[in-house]
């Protein structure tokens, strides 16, 4: 097997994975690895913008900061939400340096938008394509770089710990194994939506880093902390649902039940502008007293060139579909979207396993509590891993010597897993965690997810692409569920300690 050896390698080639590698130090020698082609993740689906205090007088951190309370339901974790509003100035302003191409106002100033939860409009945003232009933006200047490296199309299928640093195994297209050595690991490997039927998450998002971290005896925290997103495009014929963006609500969409009425004064003050969780929980209350399950978000009372204009993706994607936004109304339903847990980190993104950095989706921070305020993802993808390579910078240059090497043993006779056991893993979810708990089934379910995860880790299965995802699939279920359990209990002890 070939070995290689890095300073730094990346896990993740979305926004956290490549602004780490923009940050660190020019002379160190770093691999970024793309599972798949380079701008499939999470961040390229990022629609509505990336929040953030920049240049305006009106707004602030502490306002910024109380809006990500209220919306976390004031389980964020302070000193990670105080370092995310005080230096969103420092990365906003980083990424317009870079060549990002936000939005301006006819004055030339920056346009900046509302979106549900925030009491300010502070969301910078590339129409509603923001992901995609920031991804863009910095994978274009990270190819730029010299000394950094990135390999396409490659499945990291193990790590271990050495006496330096780490050794992970990876398999790439040509079904070729390779071992990478490094000092330091950085994981940025995006969210876990397909453990669910419908996500608005990408093919990556199987949880590959957070359970290989797992592996590694790193803290998981808060999985069960998943946002389900209010307004996915009702459209059941594939697993990615398409998003219709907080921002449509945000310019003054209404939603509506089966009955064309809107519904949402009688669940929040707030009423379309309520926190994702909010109004997700009112949809499903709402379907239970209807006794339907059809939706829909409507903002045809809007001027229509405004609308094509403002929503350019979304408008072109429904009109695909066969709706016109400008004329019919949207059929939405929550389904799966963002994950507030994670890999559990400081405000280093440093894991308590030592040159082990946690950025993106995949860490636990603590900055969005138990719901994601609208926008703050990429904001935190941008923060967090700025500062891991800043810490990996300054301690860096106190390392010598060889890198050490772990042999991985790879039985090339070993059967392919069984068919099916992805379809299983994403039926108990949807049956057991979608939106609400269901107390009845989660224990049960979690006995099931159980066997299929002893299944997979302890029998002898061929390592590829199939094994690892349906390996991460079943570990994350079975953290998600088993914290759902353990919280609602904490849950019942509280309420009857009162």
């Amino acid at each position: 097997m070939n070995n290689k050896n890095y300073d730094v390698i990346i896990a993740g080639c979305g926004a956290a994975g490549l602004y780490a590698a923009l940050n660190l130090s020019r002379d160190l020698n770093v691999l970024v690895l793309s599972k798949r082609e380079l701008t499939l993740c999470n961040s390229s689906l990022a629609q509505g913008g990336i929040a953030g205090v920049y240049d305006n007088p009106k707004d602030s951190p502490e306002y910024h900061k109380h809006d990500t309370f209220v919306a976390g339901g004031f389980e964020n974790d302070p000193e990670s939400t105080q370092v995310l509003v005080d230096e969103a100035y420092i990365d906003i302003g980083k990424l317009i340096e870079l060549g990002a191409d936000f939005d301006k106002c006819p004055d030339g100033s920056y346009h900046r938008t509302l979106e549900g939860g925030h009491g300010m409009n502070r969301i910078f945003h590339h129409a509603d394509t923001t992901g995609l232009e920031i991804e863009t933006t910095l994978l274009r200047n990270v190819q730029q770089l010299d000394n950094v490296e990135i390999l396409e199309n490659a499945v990291m299928c193990n790590a271990k710990k050495t006496e330096t640093g780490f050794s992970i195994l990876v398999l790439t297209n040509d079904n070729e194994y390779t071992t990478y050595n490094c000092r330091y690991a950085i994981f940025a490997t995006g969210g876990i939506g397909r453990v669910y039927e419908y996500t608005t998450n990408s093919a990556i998002a199987t949880g590959d880093g957070i359970t290989i971290a797992h592996e590694l005896g790193a803290e998981i925290k808060n999985l069960s902390y998943i946002q389900f997103h209010p307004t996915g495009f009702n459209n059941k014929h594939t697993r990615e649902t398409f998003l219709i963006s907080e921002s449509v609500r945000g310019e003054g969409a209404y939603l509506k039940n089966c009955n064309g009425e809107r519904f949402m004064q009688n669940y929040d003050d707030r009423l379309e502008l309520a926190p994702r969780d909010v109004v997700s929980h009112a949809i499903m209350a709402e379907a239970k007293k209807t006794g339907s399950d059809k939706f829909y978000l409507d903002i045809t009372h809007k001027d229509p060139e405004f609308v094509r204009n403002r929503f350019p993706m979304i408008n072109e994607k429904l009109l695909e579909a066969g709706y016109d936004m400008t004329k019919d109304m949207i059929p939405i339903f929550p389904c799966h979207h963002y994950l507030m847990g994670g890999i559990n980190v400081d405000t280093y993104a440093r894991t308590n396993i030592d040159r082990l950095y946690a950025c993106g989706e995949c860490s636990h921070t603590g900055v969005h509590g138990n719901n994601r305020l609208a926008s703050n993802s990429l904001l935190e993808a941008l923060v967090f891993s700025r500062r891991a390579a800043a810490d990996i910078n300054e301690k860096i240059n106190s390392d010598s010597g060889d890198l050490e090497t772990y042999d991985f043993k790879i039985d090339n006779e070993a059967p392919h897993i069984p068919q099916g056991i992805r379809t299983e893993i994403r039926d108990i979810m949807q049956r057991a965690y979608f939106v609400i708990p269901d107390k009845e089934a989660l224990p049960p379910d979690l006995e099931e997810v159980t066997k299929l995860k002893n299944f997979l880790c302890d029998g002898n299965f061929k390592i590829d692409r199939d094994y690892v995802e349906a390996r991460s699939l079943t570990t994350v279920a079975y953290i998600v569920l088993k914290d759902a359990i353990e919280k609602l209990k904490s849950k019942e002890k509280m309420e009857e300690n009162k």
